[in-house]
């Protein structure tokens, strides 16, 4: 079973202009689909660029399990000999999918409509998310999840013997219940329906046709209505991917906050899916400059350009909570720098995350000495426009609340500590050295 070894803590202190070009690694969110998309598909997909952080190498060790050959040839550069659609074999050990609520909800329903058998598990933060919203209908398929009270890992999940097409709404905007069902959904005969009353990124649904399979996406009154045609045969891609937008939202809410900084952050993924938090930070006056516009992977990027800002307060409305759900911790931190208050409505899925990111940002800034208010689905920060530090914050096991403090630390008044860093290294593995290149002051300890 997944553990977590020793605490690493780590401490940020104000620092100088920061300034040089921050290389991102690529989109954690692609990275995953393309490796289970490509174990799907029937010969060899190239991908570069791909994520190297825990989250994927754990994706990357299940569709081993499942019976593809996968392939490093470089740093970022694998090769995945797929076994087709239908074609999974039972894995003989448990799958552990440590920290990643994404992973172990696609890699779930990819095999919920092949007659095998598996075991999930995590570490102690995926331990405590709830499973059901995507074991639900993974039912109705035909699937059969036995897992903890409350739908929690570890779970084995049965796959449906005779599988039959299903018509789901998803009831809660989630990327990761979509893209089960449709991942479900190729395996069936028939067409799978998903209906989105709220769209959400639509990596799952690029990439999918991207390997051949025949998807449709259509508006409707009811909301965006996604038809895949089950059972085809999958080809093989070579996919290139794009550098994750929301892991360069902490050196572009950085720069923006640390006086006199001035970074170029190459080759962003702007999906129109997935930019809530840019859209934001320019309402609040941030200086941000898309640079170089083009196409790669199938996927919109540019390179953005960002210098410090004079901020204001803005109210974020919870229609844009999809394009931005992973981003308002750190959202929170610049909140915190600007002018006046910041009020985050509609983001109550926050408090299923690897933490509950509302509860573990109110109470991390208040011991910084910023004032916040909150109920289930809104947090409001009241930006002072210095932010007093001093503290040491607790992460919880969740990656982007660290990084989320260390970015405050870079600008507050006094230090700011993380009580551990270690599960920086499961989406952000170069977090500390690409931060300490521009000119971030951090340390562990």
């Amino acid at each position: 079973m997944s553990g977590h070894g020793a605490a690493q803590p780590m401490t940020a202190r104000r620092s100088g202009p920061l300034r040089g070009r921050a290389e991102i690694p690529g989109d954690k969110s692609i990275s995953h689909r393309a490796l289970i998309l490509g174990a799907m598909a029937v010969g060899e997909t190239r991908i570069t660029g791909l994520l190297e952080g825990q989250d994927v190498l754990d994706t990357a060790k299940a569709m081993r399990a499942f019976g593809a050959e996968l392939i490093q040839h470089g740093p970022g550069d694998w090769s995945v000999h797929g076994v087709g659609v239908g074609g999974f074999t039972e894995p003989a050990e448990v799958i552990d999918c440590g920290n990643s609520g994404t992973g172990v909800r696609l890699i779930m329903g990819s095999m919920a409509t092949s007659p095998i058998t598996a075991t999930f598990t995590g570490d102690a933060s995926l331990r405590k998310r709830p499973m059901g919203r995507v074991t639900d209908p993974l039912a109705l398929f035909g699937a059969r999840a036995y897992g903890r009270k409350g739908g929690r890992l570890p779970m084995t999940l049965v796959g449906a013997a005779e599988p039959v097409p299903v018509h789901y709404t998803v009831p809660v905007p989630s990327a990761q219940v979509k893209s089960a069902v449709l991942l479900a959904g190729l395996n069936a005969p028939g067409q799978t329906v998903v209906v989105e009353r709220e769209a959400t990124r639509d990596h799952s649904e690029r990439m999918l046709r991207g390997f051949g399979a025949e998807l449709t996406v259509e508006a409707a009154p009811e909301g965006q209505i996604i038809t895949l045609t089950g059972q085809p045969e999958l080809r093989p891609q070579t996919v290139a991917v794009p550098r994750d937008p929301s892991s360069a939202a902490f050196p572009v809410c950085a720069a923006l906050i640390v006086e006199g900084s001035e970074i170029l952050v190459p080759g962003v993924s702007r999906n129109p899916t997935r930019d809530g938090l840019y859209v934001t930070l320019l309402e609040m006056g941030a200086d941000i400059a898309f640079e170089n516009e083009r196409e790669e992977g199938g996927e919109p990027v540019a390179d953005l350009r960002v210098r410090a800002s004079e901020l204001k307060g803005v109210e974020v409305p919870p229609e844009r909570a999809p394009s931005m759900i992973d981003e308002y911790p750190i959202l929170s931190v610049v909140a915190a720098f600007a002018d006046g208050t910041t009020i985050m409505r509609g983001v109550k899925e926050l408090r299923v995350k690897e933490s509950d990111r509302i509860d573990a940002m109110a109470r991390g800034l208040e011991a910084c000495g910023v004032r916040i208010e909150e109920d289930e689905d809104t947090l409001v920060v009241h930006g002072r426009g210095s932010v007093p530090g001093g503290a040491t914050c607790a992460t919880h096991l969740d990656h982007r609340i660290a990084m989320s403090f260390l970015v405050l630390g870079m600008a507050a008044e006094a230090p700011v500590a993380v009580d551990d860093g270690s599960p920086i290294e499961t989406s952000f593995p170069i977090f500390m050295g690409l931060m300490r290149t521009l000119g971030a002051d951090l340390s562990d300890g």
